[in-house]
């Protein structure tokens, strides 16, 4: 869901909207895999008897109610949080809900720092720290492709809409 055309100024132009990179629910997904399989098994292995259907009612209940906190609730926290790069401000937005939004202004940010662990640059992501002149520092986590918003917000600065929004040659 891109950022609502109500919520830019009349000049501002969107360069990049993203949310953050998917690697936070790989293994989530392996584990709501595991549980599908082993409810499978389960089913499979359980006996035919009287008790069978209250027993596979049960097994996949249990199944469900881990699956919600394991991995429908991080995806939807994943799903809700985005970040979006404008010709004027960088917005942060989150939550489930109860919404949390920052807008930093281009004008306030003096330094631009990103840090990648090796896990970040096997998939192509990593963390941006946006230094303010107030040493409090929005740091946003599990950026895809951070090396390209870095550029992007770099041109901003300098007040080059055009290469930002031109730096990404696949976009």
């Amino acid at each position: 869901m891109a950022l609502p055309r109500k919520l830019l100024s009349k000049d501002e132009i969107v360069v990049r909207h993203m949310r953050t990179h998917p690697k936070v629910l790989l293994w989530r997904i392996l584990i709501f895999m595991a549980l599908l399989i082993i409810g499978a098994v389960i089913t499979v292995l359980i006996p035919d008897a009287d008790w069978r259907g209250g027993a596979l009612i049960a097994l996949w209940a249990l199944v469900l109610v881990a699956i919600v906190p394991i991995f429908f609730i991080p995806w939807l926290r994943w799903r809700t949080t985005t970040y979006t790069v404008t010709s004027k401000r960088v917005i942060t937005r989150s939550g489930i809900f109860n919404k949390v939004g920052h807008d930093l202004p281009l004008s306030r940010i003096s330094d631009v720092q990103q840090e990648r662990s090796i896990t970040d640059r096997m998939f192509g992501c990593g963390s941006l720290s946006l230094q303010t002149s107030a040493d409090e520092p929005l740091v946003l986590v599990d950026v895809p492709d951070v090396e390209m918003v870095q550029v992007e917000i770099s041109n901003l600065l300098f007040h080059d809409v055009e290469g930002a929004v031109n730096a990404d040659p696949d976009d």
